[in-house]
């Protein structure tokens, strides 16, 4: 009985020193850009900035340049997804349309759920691989992956019980934020995970490291794990946030900030 006593406390100990120590993310004020906008919906790697004015028209904004796509029959932009920048998509969702463009902004497809076959009423667009992106379905309530170049839906999800809030992806991920629970599906859109939702209202992710925002705080989510943990910052007011790599990118009255992520 003592041999079996002190099997199990070895055991538990050995356990206890093989846990993962928790990881501290801080983020560090590099530089601030000033930049008029409605809204910014991505930053690359060579300080190429998309965004749109307050006409409704999308830009993008090199060192040298600025080209511009407007579309004034569809309205207001809700939503640009530039993770592939030579696919950038743009959902117009008071029409129930996506236009993709390609790097010079020059319209490659138009998809207007209101006269595809069956009818679909969409509320979240994101990008997948090839001619693919993800849709939320709201009158089921389930992702799809649609293939707009063959216009068919390649797969679809288990239906989604609560409200969803958010919705971002990559060729290999995608995120569902909703108001009970965070999903992850693969590209198979088989789920992987699913955490539940601590009062989380956005979210951004870069390389599958997730970043998620609650009130004015930033949390962040590590690739392969589950435990969501805080962001050491000093921010004051968090209007829009963006993520490249281990940059981070907070966007509020025309200014643009740039924190370096320091993960250790």
């Amino acid at each position: 009985m003592n041999k079996l006593f002190y099997v199990c406390v070895l055991f538990s100990l050995l356990s206890f020193s093989q846990q993962k120590p928790k990881k501290q993310i801080t983020a560090i004020l590099k530089d601030s850009i000033k930049i008029e906008a409605k809204s910014i919906f991505g930053v690359d790697n060579f300080g190429t900035f998309y965004y749109t004015s307050e006409n409704n028209s999308f830009h993008k904004k090199t060192k040298d340049t600025i080209i511009t796509y407007t579309n004034f029959q569809l309205g207001e932009i809700t939503y640009a997804n530039t993770f592939n920048p030579l696919k950038i998509n743009l959902f117009y969702k008071d029409f129930n349309t996506v236009i993709v463009l390609d790097n010079r902004l020059a319209e490659i497809a138009k998809i207007d759920f209101n006269t595809t076959q069956p009818y679909k009423n969409i509320s979240f667009v994101s990008s997948a691989y090839n001619n693919s992106f993800w849709i939320f379905n709201e009158d089921y309530k389930y992702l799809e992956l649609y293939d707009f170049q063959n216009k068919k839906i390649k797969l679809k999800t288990m239906p989604i019980q609560s409200r969803v809030l958010d919705l971002k992806s990559d060729y290999n991920y995608c995120y569902l934020l909703t108001e009970n629970f965070l999903y992850v599906y693969n590209y198979f859109g088989s789920l992987i995970q699913k955490i539940k939702n601590e009062n989380y209202e956005s979210l951004a992710f870069s390389e599958a490291h997730l970043f998620l925002k609650s009130n004015n705080k930033l949390y962040f989510l590590e690739k392969n794990e589950s435990t969501i943990q805080p962001i050491k910052h000093s921010f004051f007011l968090i209007k829009q946030f963006l993520v490249t790599n281990e940059s981070l990118y907070l966007y509020h009255k025309n200014s643009l900030r740039h924190y370096q992520l320091k993960i250790e």
